[in-house]
């Protein structure tokens, strides 16, 4: 009999501790909901499989591994403190620092001390009849707790390659988003890297400073953009934090929420020579300068297939073998309904005599033998195979334990056909349990940072809301759930970003279900939604009313 159930039906099994709030996960935003809840008064405990806190920042160890929001931006913004004694160093951090970064948050604010690390949650489930959580771990603890916060990331679990033949490689197979906490030596070696998205953009040309060879598997092309990374100086630093009041409030207030360039101009309300104009600065300026130069990019299909051109003709510009430039060059789908990937220097890397593009839309994988990668055509001998083959997006996750709500409704069962909620937070269905950053808010699409502090701080004003009232329990109503996720659908209909294959969309999942299911219309106007929901008392919100006073039940669990 499990510990679960033991503990359901006999009265002298107790859980290995009751709280007041589980968090699910140590990145970004389970950092802060930890930080946040304890200062509520609060019991929290978190759960985190990694070894240390940082999330997707402890994992992705990769070479050239780097952040493609500023370093300025991707940040927390609740601490006046933390802002002023850190210093970054560069306008896109790498990974060593922004992990250094959240080791010095972790530091200040002594949140390691209610981590449990190197720990996985087994399960989590709702026992109705005590308004609790049950949340289960591979090392046979449990605890039992009123909310239940799922601080799980978007992207969180790393997808396997679904090709055969790993067991058979005799090389070493490396996956990018579980790389090796030690440096890996590639000189002398014949390197492969499978996967040309943001990661594997970022690790090939490191590895072809290294490498004796190098061969880059490419089955999607991906559109990149020159980052053209700066050193910050101090000067800089020091008008920055004079001025992140006034920043933040921008990065609040707009579509992305960040700090980035945006305008209300559409592309073909300038002539030709302005449009190309434009589009030559956002070049010469890099990062996502493209992204502020014209309001309706992702709306017009003209108008992006312009500036997509424009990009692949700055590719031949810049890779010297015709041949290698067009196999390069993305064809078929909307510029920016990919992740806009950022570069250094990928495109120059075709150069080097010693790197050569695998084009697997014509010559695709078929396994892998011993020595190698086997195409349709050919096979690659290899000594190191870097498999940068992405994630199972916004749902993988929460789907990787066994999530039940009332009534033993399964997460796995409800989601069967993708995701819902209601603001990406709450489901139905699921009482007190939050989700930081779920599928159906702006997640990718937006500054993480930015919306973990929003959606945090949205749920910790609903858990004292619930407080003041004497609640013991709520959750969304099955209407506002299919209003909200009819939106989303409606939204995502007028946005070119549902036109691509993508981990948006569930593409490169087998047997997931596919449709674009973030919300599209802007971070502003999410957090307006959320705002007013709260505003108006909580609309499409039920709250039960508890049996005893919250304060006796806040006190006999903390």
């Amino acid at each position: 009999m499990s510990g679960l159930n033991q503990y359901e039906t006999t009265s002298d099994i107790m859980p290995t501790k009751k709280i007041d709030a589980v968090v699910i996960g140590a990145g970004l935003g389970g950092m802060y909901a930890l930080q946040r809840l304890r200062g509520m008064n609060l019991s929290v405990i978190g759960i985190e499989s990694g070894g240390d806190v940082g999330g997707v920042w402890y994992w992705n160890r990769y070479p050239g591994a780097r952040c493609d929001l500023m370093s300025i931006d991707y940040c927390y913004s609740f601490s006046k403190e933390i802002e002023e004694e850190w210093s970054w160093t560069e306008q896109y951090a790498a990974q060593p620092e922004i992990l250094a970064y959240l080791n010095f948050v972790a530091d200040k604010l002594d949140l390691r001390k209610d981590f449990n690390f190197n720990t996985r949650v087994v399960s989590a489930k709702y026992n109705e009849a005590r308004k609790t959580w049950i949340v289960t771990t591979d090392k046979g603890d449990f605890y039992e707790a009123k909310y239940c916060v799922m601080a799980t990331g978007p992207l969180s679990v790393p997808k396997d390659p679904e090709f055969p033949g790993t067991e058979d490689f005799e090389g070493e197979i490396i996956f990018a988003g579980k790389w090796p906490h030690k440096k890996v030596n590639f000189e002398g070696k014949r390197v492969g890297v499978v996967g040309t998205g943001s990661t594997g953009i970022q690790i090939v040309p490191v590895v072809a400073e290294e490498a004796q060879e190098l061969v880059v598997f490419q089955r999607t092309p991906s559109f990149t953009l020159p980052m053209r990374n700066m050193e910050l100086d101090d000067e800089y630093l020091s008008e920055v934090r004079r001025n992140y009041e006034g920043l933040r409030d921008a990065a609040r207030n707009s579509p992305l929420g960040g700090m980035r360039p945006r305008t209300t101009r559409p592309f073909f309300s300038l002539p030709r020579k302005q449009r190309e104009d434009i589009m030559e600065d956002a070049w010469k300026r890099g990062g996502l300068s493209f992204l502020g130069a014209f309001s309706d990019l992702l709306t017009n299909p003209e108008a992006n297939e312009q500036v997509a051109e424009f990009v692949r003709n700055k590719i031949s510009q810049v890779v010297e073998n015709p041949d290698t430039a067009e196999r390069l060059k993305p064809q078929g789908y909307p510029i920016f309904a990919r992740r806009a990937c950022l570069d250094t220097n990928y495109y120059e890397t075709f150069n080097k005599s010693h790197v050569r593009l695998a084009d697997c839309l014509t010559d695709p994988i078929e396994g892998l033998t011993k020595n190698g990668v086997k195409t349709r055509n050919r096979e690659y001998d290899l000594d190191v195979l870097i498999c940068a083959t992405g994630y199972d997006g916004l749902t993988g996750a929460m789907l990787a334990f066994d999530v039940e709500g009332k009534d033993g409704r399964k997460l796995k069962d409800k989601w069967e056909n993708g995701a819902r909620s209601y603001m990406g937070m709450v489901i139905e269905g699921f009482p007190n349990m939050f989700m930081i950053c779920g599928a159906n808010g702006p997640a990718a699409l937006a500054n993480i940072f930015t919306i973990n502090e929003q959606n945090v701080d949205w749920f910790c004003d609903c858990i004292s809301h619930m407080h003041r009232n004497n609640y013991s329990a709520f959750e969304c109503t099955e209407s506002a759930e299919n209003e909200w996720m009819s939106n989303v659908a409606s939204l995502a209909e007028k946005t070119l970003i549902s036109k691509a294959k993508t981990w948006y969309v569930g593409a490169n999942i087998d047997g997931k279900p596919k449709g674009l299911t973030l919300y599209t219309d802007g971070f502003q106007n999410y957090r307006a939604f959320c705002s007013k929901v709260a505003e108006d008392g909580y609309t499409g919100i039920t709250f039960e009313k508890a049996t005893v006073s919250a304060s006796s039940t806040a006190d006999s669990v903390l």
